[in-house]
């Protein structure tokens, strides 16, 4: 059975549901918000009872006018509400409509929930959620999960799935299985991180991406909604350097896939700006363990896989553009380049060896729709041009003007700006120009840290700018301080657990020793730079609570450069 409306609008009331954004938090659950899925509920729900009746619209349904600023919670929200009221050929207003706003009670009297022609919901399965006592917890309700998230009911999407399980009978339901591990993954989110500490379901999803079959290739809706207005029809990244692609399995699960442009031994040139610097699969990869090492887990689960881009890409897709870009090389390599406005050439393409292709898959967060995430400048942002610098490039006292600013002046913000510094310093990764953040933790809520397939590219040199965030500021947090103090020391060395942990990776060895030996120097130039600061203002000053920055004055810090 599918989940009843009653359920639903009790799972929107409840505290771990879904309200949208922290505003919508603080001003409390909006009641509008509720009868508007009181009437998209029915209406679905008795869509397939009707579609026999010869009737071309969804009757029981709200009149959509009645919430004009009602905010686009899908895609195609504003064409689904002209289906909703226009229906009609000469334009005629739905006959249907009754005045009230709810659904129609003359139709209510013999609807019934109808399986959806797409998905069905074992009525036996439960989802393990987060105790409700706990409000840390991100809470997403598979019932939410499935009414608005429109990819897992297309109809089409659902025929490759029983294709991939040899589901032959047009009949057969694909449930969507609680146990998933993505899906698990999702429920574990938490004020504290992605997942906990020791997560079973983040080991299941990196063993399930490396292994089950992909059933679609395609680009990131979420992706383009969170950078704003694109070309929705691209299947690639609008760039040839920055080829990614969303591959699909058959749990529903999805991952980002980043293949493999540049061979490990391989150093980006010194005369490369960041900003044009190639993104590596095997950054990405390790990127995901360090972060686990360091204990912050604001990595989404990454791994590595051998991708057979004929089969497993060009052979799923139904789009024509990325199908368009693969072609057959001299050496008999099949290869594929991204479809943009510049560097589309075959020269930026990637290539099979002579189908298998390296690449890392990251798993995606949840929906938008179902955790809103802010995308936010960092403070300390490079300059993006040949020539420009910022202003906490020429200015040592640029921490002062930061801290007068809000979020940073109070809660812990600028101490988790702090721990992004020490770990983009630590990867070498100088292209941190934006930060993402769920809104439902409020604003002292983690960090993300997405995209770090531009470190890992010179093991040679440390660019300690990236430390100025630590090095103006001259705070940390106490449990960042103790535990790079723990992997500096001769058991718990930082290239040793590295090198230990990504054994575990199929595509392992991931770095090179000289990355691997890079780590443990340019921790022992953190912990320098911790101490300077400390032997200035001292420890009380210096290492923080991790919910409440300290207050060091900021007079004299220009002499604290490393």
């Amino acid at each position: 059975m599918l989940v009843a409306c009653g359920d639903l609008l009790g799972l929107l009331q409840h505290p771990g549901g879904l309200q949208g954004s922290i505003h919508q938090e603080r001003a409390g659950f909006n009641p509008k918000f509720k009868k508007y899925w009181a009437g998209r509920c029915q209406a679905a729900s008795s869509l397939s009872a009707h579609r026999s009746t010869g009737h071309r619209s969804w009757e029981a349904i709200s009149d959509p006018r009645d919430f004009p600023n009602m905010p686009a919670l899908l895609p195609g929200t504003s064409r689904l509400r002209e289906k909703l009221w226009h229906r009609h050929s000469d334009g005629k207003e739905n006959p249907l409509r009754r005045t009230s706003p709810r659904c129609s009670p003359g139709l209510s009297r013999h609807l019934t929930l109808q399986p959806s022609p797409c998905l069905s919901f074992p009525s036996s399965s439960t989802v393990p959620t987060p105790s409700d006592s706990d409000p840390r917890a991100l809470r997403i309700p598979i019932p939410c999960l499935i009414l608005l998230t429109p990819c897992l009911l297309s109809c089409r999407r659902h025929k490759l799935y029983r294709e991939e399980l040899n589901l032959t009978s047009p009949a057969t339901l694909l449930p969507l299985r609680p146990e998933a591990s993505w899906l698990q993954f999702h429920l574990g989110i938490s004020r504290d991180g992605l997942y906990p500490r020791s997560s079973p379901a983040v080991s299941r999803l990196l063993r399930d991406m490396r292994d089950f079959s992909t059933v679609s290739a395609d680009y990131s809706q979420d992706e383009k909604a969170l950078l704003g207005a694109c070309d929705c029809s691209q299947i690639v990244k609008p760039s040839g350097v920055h080829l990614k692609l969303v591959l699909r399995f058959q749990d529903f699960g999805k991952a980002m896939f980043k293949p493999m442009r540049q061979k490990r031994e391989e150093e980006t040139p010194e005369d490369f700006f960041y900003f044009v610097d190639f993104q590596r699969h095997n950054a990405e990869i390790a990127a995901f363990h360090l972060d686990r090492i360091l204990d912050f887990r604001r990595v989404p689960p990454t791994v590595g896989r051998l991708i057979n881009v004929t089969k497993e890409i060009l052979e799923v897709t139904k789009n024509e553009v990325l199908q368009s870009v693969f072609f057959v090389s001299p050496a008999s390599n099949v290869c594929f380049f991204a479809k943009c406005p510049y560097m589309c050439k075959t020269e930026y393409a990637v290539c099979g060896n002579p189908h298998l292709l390296e690449g890392s898959l990251s798993a995606f967060l949840p929906s938008l729709n179902l955790a809103p995430r802010l995308s936010i400048p960092n403070p300390w942002i490079r300059s993006y041009s040949f020539d420009g610098k910022e202003e906490w490039e020429v200015n040592p006292l640029y921490c002062d003007t930061v801290k007068e600013i809000y979020p940073y002046s109070s809660g812990n913000r600028l101490l988790n700006i702090i721990d992004m510094a020490i770990f983009d310093f630590l990867i070498g990764n100088m292209d941190r120009h934006h930060y993402e953040m769920f809104t439902k933790f409020g604003d002292d809520g983690f960090l993300l840290h997405l995209d770090n397939a531009r470190g890992f590219g010179r093991h040679s040199h440390d660019e300690t700018s990236i430390l100025a965030p630590l090095t103006q500021c001259c705070i940390i947090k106490r449990m960042t301080w103790l535990r790079l103090q723990l992997l500096a020391e001769p058991e718990y060395r930082l290239s040793d657990v590295m090198r230990e942990s990504l054994l575990q990776d199929p595509l392992a060895p991931v770095l090179t020793e000289p990355h691997l030996l890079a780590l443990d120097r340019r921790l022992q130039l953190i912990l320098g730079a911790v101490r300077k600061c400390i032997d200035t203002y001292g420890e009380a000053r210096v290492v923080a609570n991790d919910t409440m920055p300290p207050g060091a004055p900021t007079s004299d810090r220009a002499k604290l450069s490393t």
